[in-house]
């Protein structure tokens, strides 16, 4: 299924008339400029930082709170 850009018909018109007229829009970097310095990090150093007894402790959690909202039968 196609994504859409747009979902305001105003801004399909213009996003139609600007292809047309070869006024593409150009993409705006919202990042913020030192996180994007820094590089990828996240979720992989904080995973290489944790213990195995702090990972466990929070698969733990994540698994009981997964069970929790579990329906009863």
């Amino acid at each position: 299924m196609p994504r859409r850009s747009c979902r305001d018909p105003n801004q399909r018109a213009k996003a139609i008339l600007d292809q047309i007229t070869g006024e593409e829009r150009a993409a705006k970097d919202e990042r913020d400029p030192a996180a994007v310095s820094l590089g990828s990090k996240g979720g992989k150093a904080r995973a290489a930082s944790l213990t195995p007894a702090k990972r466990k402790k929070i698969a733990k959690a994540a698994a009981k709170k997964r069970w929790e909202n579990r329906p009863s039968k």
